[in-house]
């Protein structure tokens, strides 16, 4: 059974009371019966979907975050949504399909010695940016690629090794972590996340697939455990768009 995500995170407190029935009437029916009053996002609904959470998984087979609250990715997964109807058809702008063709190309590339930030490939990421090797190449990387794809026509993606500054500097392309919950169809293969820990510290990477709200990704200066500061370029199925530190995406037409 497929139903339209709302576009707003159902929790305690809620006036979708519509929405909170028709979640009702659907975990009903999977055997998690509500004993709140219809339509009412009390404590013992957040209960119930905690519940929930802890026993099941994501469309790409994930355990759910137990946090009582319904974003895009728990909603997936109650409504039975599959990566053929939740994935858009079409991918982002040529140019940005190309980038990720070409960092697609790149998994498997480690640096040389491995927790250096150098090595011939590392290099080049980080030589596209003016920068030499041992610097952090996450968002290097991700500039390299769309310099390669670009060929050397026009590329707009910012030219930076700093994922809050490439994040500052494309405004006219971004979108939002509040418009990808209210609409994940918005984020295309190609699109490229930009997480902000703090203190100037991020990390970033290629969206190569989006199954409502739940992220592949093709990553550089990363490890199999998504660190933003690993030792070579790994594709990661661990994202999602309701992650913490998520501020958005660019995606480039």
């Amino acid at each position: 059974m497929a139903a339209t995500f709302p576009g707003t995170v159902l929790k305690v407190g809620t006036t979708n009371a519509a929405d909170v029935k028709q979640v009702a009437k659907r975990l009903a029916d999977l055997g998690y019966k509500s004993t709140s009053p219809a339509g009412n996002y009390d404590a013992a609904f957040k209960s119930l979907i905690m519940l929930y959470q802890s026993q099941h998984v994501d469309a790409l087979h994930r355990s759910l975050k137990v946090d009582g609250e319904i974003g895009p990715v728990t909603w997936g997964s109650i409504f039975d949504i599959k990566p053929a109807m939740a994935a858009p058809a079409a991918a982002g702008g040529a140019l940005a399909t190309k980038a990720l063709a070409k960092a697609i190309s790149q998994i498997g590339v480690r640096e040389h010695p491995l927790g250096s930030n150098k090595g011939a490939e590392v290099e080049a990421y980080l030589g596209s940016t003016g920068l030499g090797g041992g610097y952090y190449w996450c968002m290097a990387f991700v500039y390299w690629c769309f310099r390669e794809a670009a060929a050397g026509g026009t590329n707009p993606f910012p030219k930076t090794a700093g994922c809050l500054d490439a994040w500052n500097k494309a405004k006219p392309f971004r979108i939002t972590k509040s418009q990808a919950i209210a609409n994940p169809s918005l984020v295309l293969p190609g699109s490229v996340f930009i997480l902000d820990y703090g203190n100037g510290n991020g990390h970033t990477g290629f969206v190569k697939s989006s199954t409502g709200g739940a992220l592949v990704t093709v990553e550089g200066n990363t490890n199999n455990d998504g660190s933003n500061n690993g030792i070579g370029v790994f594709e990661l199925s661990s994202r999602n768009i309701m992650a913490k530190n998520l501020k958005g995406f660019i995606i480039i037409p």
